[in-house]
């Protein structure tokens, strides 16, 4: 299963969280889930060279929206004095008819993001790099990163061919079932002379363990305290082996 899902989906509220963090009441929930959709696609379309690795969404009680951004050129999205983010804010309040506060986050690591990696592959074969180089550069540089594993799959008419295929090509280990395992994944489009061709990465950046903190300890010893003692285990009968060796012996004779 682990093969075929997103793995996103796959750990949330395992390792992982949710991209729209609000409740609402059964009638307004498809209305505010097509807005998330909204508001996500202007901004993926308005900055898509601004390195947007994720958008999550925050609704308040008082009709209030607000969206985080996670950029790894978080100059270029906010602009000069603020006039970048700014506009976004004006749009997505024309888009929404709410008040919105718009929150920008730096990423450290860009070659640790899957979907900034998809993107980046997508741009090189749009500029015409040898989708085997691209691919294998963006391996080796998520690697040098500290990448655990990388794996990322090309799909459509690679290098101009006539039949469209699928390449894959990974280095380390993705444990993609392992459920503490941190995976991240991105999907992006290179449009072609020749058509589309979709870009597939995963990147696996190590474990994500439970904090063990005192109070968990203590509990773990009073647990173990109050458990009843296993009873003994029976004695097996004794056998004097040399006895049994002596009488072997004297029946050969």
């Amino acid at each position: 299963m682990g093969q075929k899902v997103n793995p996103h989906g796959l750990r949330v509220g395992i390792i992982k969280d949710w991209d729209s963090k609000w409740y609402a009441k059964k009638e307004d929930f498809a209305d505010l889930l097509i807005e998330d959709h909204k508001i996500r696609k202007y901004i993926k379309n308005k900055l898509y060279s601004s390195g947007i690795s994720r958008i999550i969404i925050e609704r308040a009680a008082n009709n209030k929206v607000k969206v985080n951004i996670n950029t790894s050129k978080p100059g270029v999205v906010i602009g000069k004095g603020g006039a970048g983010v700014d506009t976004i804010r004006l749009e997505l309040e024309k888009i929404t008819g709410k008040s919105v506060i718009v929150n920008i986050s730096e990423i450290k690591i860009a070659d640790l993001e899957a979907q900034l990696v998809a993107e980046n592959v997508a741009f090189s074969l749009e500029r015409r790099v040898s989708f085997r180089r691209a691919m294998k550069q963006a391996i080796q540089r998520s690697m040098k990163a500290g990448a655990k594993g990388v794996k990322i799959l090309a799909s459509g008419r690679l290098g101009g061919a006539e039949m469209a295929r699928n390449e894959k090509y990974s280095e380390g280990n993705v444990p993609l079932h392992t459920l503490r395992a941190d995976i991240d994944y991105g999907l992006a489009e290179a449009n072609s002379t020749y058509g589309k061709i979709g870009i597939k990465v995963w990147i696996y950046r190590g474990e994500i363990l439970p904090e063990t903190t005192e109070a968990v300890k203590e509990m773990r010893r009073a647990n173990r305290a109050m458990q009843p003692e296993a009873p003994a285990k029976p004695k097996k009968p004794f056998r004097d082996n040399r006895n049994f060796r002596e009488k072997r012996n004297y029946d050969d004779k």
